[in-house]
């Protein structure tokens, strides 16, 4: 009888100590659930701003040449020199010149000539000994000289022109093709180059196309001198929009005061068209979709799920992005845990 009461005890005591067990092994129905942190989006002003890549160029190049076919007497200048507009930098041969000389020369005789016979025909009309005939036509051989000599004239002008080479424009020059005694053909003698002001091609998204103006400033960097800033201006919009880029031509001069500044650096220009009221998300809540550009985010719904929503970003402010549309204000935003996350999934909120 005792040994039955001793067994029944232990029964008990096992099966309190299995209920016991069972309580304690009770999970947390959120155990399971993917853990994320939420911000909240806002609004605030943003910077409308838009940088572009470009090379530096002269605002003008000329390249000097002659037609003249004349042999290069002497250069008056080198790579390097810094030339004013007017200047003279190239003298050439000028056996053409002394040889156009001796042509006029003997077309003046020839008229000369030709005006004495003429005379001489008018006068014999006048007194009927001779045919007006034959007047109209020596009149005419000698305007047709008249007219050879004002031709030679202006070829001899032409030459003169191109036997002492000008530069039209102050500027540096920045290539020499040839040397005294050289007979130039096809290259040009000289390559000048105005380099105050120099200017920037940009090519500018065409949705900015209303917003620059000729006259506007804008900041330009150049990676020779790290952050320091050159203020440039918009002088010239090219009106057509290239259809394969969807971007159009900006021309930037900018001042070239102290000659720092060369054709060929690589400038980062930058247009500042005020600022905008836009919602901003932290960048960790922006995710990409595999394979293709949709960017979203994941945005936290009261029911403690998540929503899938494609955004359109604009600017990046540090550690933030504008977005132009996909959500809206006040919103939370998922910025960390989403690896684990799809449309539709219930979260749970890191404490």
């Amino acid at each position: 009888m005792k040994t039955t009461k001793y067994l029944a005890l232990v029964l008990a005591t096992l099966l309190i100590a299995g209920c016991s067990g069972k309580k304690e092994e009770k999970k947390d129905p959120n155990a399971d659930l993917p853990l994320v942190t939420v911000q909240s989006v806002f609004v605030q002003e943003v910077p409308q701003t838009s940088e572009y890549t470009a090379t530096v160029e002269a605002f003008k190049t000329n390249n000097i040449m002659s037609n003249s076919g004349a042999r290069i007497k002497r250069i008056l200048v080198d790579v390097g020199s810094h030339v004013r507009a007017g200047q003279s930098v190239v003298i050439l041969d000028d056996v053409n010149i002394t040889t156009q000389n001796a042509a006029i020369a003997q077309q003046q005789i020839q008229i000369a000539n030709q005006k004495r016979d003429l005379e001489r025909a008018k006068e014999l009309v006048r007194i009927g000994g001779g045919t007006q005939q034959t007047v109209d036509q020596m009149q005419a051989q000698y305007d047709a000289q008249i007219r050879a000599l004002e031709a030679s004239n202006r070829q001899l002008r032409n030459l003169r022109e191109n036997t002492v080479l000008t530069s039209p424009v102050s500027g540096v020059v920045t290539a020499k093709n040839y040397d005294a005694g050289d007979l130039p053909a096809g290259l040009p003698v000289l390559t000048i180059e105005q380099q105050q002001p120099l200017k920037v091609v940009v090519n500018v998204n065409e949705s900015e196309f209303p917003q620059v103006k000729v006259g506007m400033g804008v900041e330009v960097k150049l990676d020779t001198y790290g952050d320091e800033v050159f203020q440039g201006r918009v002088h010239l919009i090219h009106p057509s929009i290239d259809v394969s880029t969807r971007t159009f031509q900006v021309e930037v001069t900018i001042n070239n005061t102290g000659n720092r500044v060369h054709s060929g650096m690589f400038a980062r220009v930058t247009f500042n068209y005020g600022t905008k009221r836009s919602i901003v998300v932290p960048d960790l809540a922006i995710q990409k979709q595999t394979g293709s550009g949709v960017r979203f985010v994941y945005v936290y719904n009261t029911d403690g799920t998540v929503s899938f929503r494609e955004v359109k970003l604009g600017r990046r402010m540090t550690d933030r992005y504008e977005v132009l549309s996909g959500i809206d204000n006040g919103m939370q935003v998922v910025v960390k845990g989403q690896s684990r996350l799809a449309d539709g999934v219930k979260v749970a909120l890191q404490k």
